[in-house]
Formats: C-alpha cells, sequence, structure tokens
C-alpha cells in the first residue's frame, strides 16, 4: 500500500470517495505488463469503483458533493480516492446497494457497447455469449435477455452453467464436456448464431465462425486463449458475416462519454426494474488486492469480485 496526496478535481471533474472497486480481467494484465494505462492515467490498476462525491470540479453543473455514484475509470481505482472525469460518472442505480454499485460501470459499457453498437443485436436474435460466469459475460446475459434476444451461454461445469439461466439464458452450454457449435445450432433450428461476444480469442475463432448464421457478426472482446489464428475468409464471404474486435479503456474521452449517456438511458432503467443486476462473488478489503486476483486466475470467480478500502 502507498499513501499519496488527496487528488484535487480539476475542470469537468470530480473527486469520490471510493466504497468498493470492482476487479476485471484487464488489472490481471496491466499487472503482467500486457495492458499499460492510457497516457495521463493512474500506474495503478482499477476501471471502476462505486462511492460518494467529496469535490466537485470549478463550474461543475449536475453533481453535488454528497452524491452517491459509480464511475468508470481510465485506472487508479484501487484507492481510497479517485479523480474521474464527470462524464464518465452514473448515479447509483435504483435498488443497488452502493458497495456492490461497483460491480456494474466496466462490465455494463462494455456489453452494451459491443452486444448493440457494434454487434446490433436485435430482438429475436440468437446471442452465444461466451464465458457467461464472468464479470462481463453475466451482464451481457442479463441484457441480451432484457432486449429480447434468445441468449445461449458457455461456462465451465453444470453448476455454472445452472446459475446462467438463471440469469436469462436459453440454453447454457459446459465448455468442458459439449460442442458449442452443435448446441447452438440445435437450439436455433439449425440457423446458427446471429451475435457472438467472445472473450476466448484465437482458440475459438474458427468454430465461432462456423456457428455464426449468415449474416451474423462476431465480436471479440479478449484473447484469454491466444491472439493469433486463422480465419477461412472463404466461410467468411458465404455468411455475408462480420468480424470486429475492441477494447473499452483505450477510447477517447468523447466517445466513453457518450457510451456512459447511453448505459444511463437504456440499462439503467434495466437495473432499476431488476432485469440487470450485479454480480458479485466476493468482496474483500482493499490490501487483499493480490488474493482477489489469484481468485480471478483461478477461474473459480462467478460474476465480479470487489475490493472495500
Amino acid at each position: 500500500m502507498s499513501t499519496l496526496p488527496d487528488p484535487e478535481p480539476g475542470p469537468g471533474e470530480v473527486v469520490i470517495d471510493v466504497v468498493s472497486s470492482g476487479v476485471n480481467p484487464a488489472d490481471l494484465l496491466q499487472r503482467a505488463g500486457h495492458y499499460p494505462p492510457p497516457p495521463g492515467a493512474p500506474v495503478w490498476p482499477g476501471l471502476e469503483v462505486s462511492g460518494v462525491i467529496s469535490a466537485v470540479g470549478p463550474r461543475l453543473t449536475g453533481w453535488d458533493v454528497g452524491d452517491e455514484v459509480v464511475a468508470l475509470l481510465d485506472g487508479g481505482g484501487y484507492a481510497e480516492k479517485v479523480r474521474v472525469r464527470a462524464s464518465q460518472v452514473l448515479p447509483l442505480p435504483d435498488g443497488v446497494t452502493l458497495v456492490d454499485g461497483a460491480a456494474l460501470p466496466e462490465a455494463v459499457c462494455t456489453a452494451w457497447s459491443n452486444l448493440v453498437d457494434v454487434g446490433r443485436l436485435a430482438r429475436g436474435e440468437v446471442l452465444l455469449v461466451h464465458g457467461g460466469s464472468g464479470g462481463v459475460g453475466s451482464v451481457a446475459t442479463q441484457i441480451g435477455a432484457a432486449l429480447g434476444a434468445r441468449v445461449i451461454t458457455t461456462a465451465g461445469g453444470p453448476e455454472r452453467t445452472a446459475r446462467c439461466l438463471t440469469l436469462g439464458a436459453e440454453t447454457a452450454v459446459d465448455h468442458r464436456t459439449q460442442d458449442f457449435v452443435a448446441a447452438v445450432r440445435d437450439a436455433s433450428g439449425g440457423a446458427g448464431a446471429d451475435v457472438v461476444l467472445d472473450v476466448v480469442g484465437a482458440a475459438y475463432l474458427p468454430d465461432n465462425l462456423r456457428v455464426l448464421a449468415t449474416g451474423g457478426r462476431l465480436v471479440v472482446i479478449g484473447m484469454q486463449k491466444g491472439r493469433r489464428g486463422e480465419l477461412d475468409l472463404g466461410m467468411l464471404l458465404a455468411k455475408r458475416a462480420q468480424v470486429s474486435g475492441t477494447t473499452l479503456r483505450a477510447r477517447p474521452a468523447e466517445e466513453k462519454a457518450r457510451l456512459v449517456r447511453d448505459v444511463l438511458e437504456h440499462v439503467w432503467p434495466l437495473v432499476a426494474d431488476g432485469r440487470v443486476r450485479p454480480v458479485v462473488h466476493a468482496r474483500l478489503p482493499l490490501e487483499r488486492a493480490a488474493d482477489a486476483h489469484r481468485l480471478l486466475e483461478s477461474g473459480e470467480v462467478f460474476g465480479k469480485v470487489l475490493l472495500l478500502p
């Protein structure tokens, strides 16, 4: 643990007294030297927090000291206080505790951006979410179901697949023992998946292309099992399919601000009425951040791990 001066808000910024910080796979990558923070961001991990605003930048309107909020950060969330652009702050949604609110910003922004903006998911389409038991996957499953999609998830083991069904998945595939391509084709009457949200990467690329429906969209947001794969361009052309890859952290501030506004408008009502909820596996004190990373690396986590200063 290190001690630094308290942050002071600049124009367009607020300071938040942190109640809870979300732990994400990106934090593990940053610790390993594979995911450096963008210029100007703190060098320590943490991409999302919940807490109470303790200071507001000059001439900033819309936020007041004492407001309970959650925030999407460029970094530095493992702290007692954070400074963040006001455009990346959201009010704590109704029905969510201040502690558990930290499980939402990164996962919800990632899921909404990739399902709706990139994947163009529509009501009635088939959505395949790989890693449905993960932080993003558990939220993407709920958002997909709330948007009226037929959601299929993959997860490891019968207990985890059963929990995915409680989040709104129509079908949950145990990737340890089942062929997800065959399972999706069975569930979709042979048509395949209209949208695939993938955190696995290279190892799944051939099968992800096989599982796509005609006109399908593959959106890759992770590389848990490799960054280089072989793409069958003939199959891609025959299916008139699209392959996209995105990250969230490095996006320009204006793009993040637009995404936060979209989440406030479209997803926060789903949280308020209970159709989307934070899924928290464990809550640990901040000084046990190393234990939180080991827990996430173990593959045992369902949902999110939170750190409490």
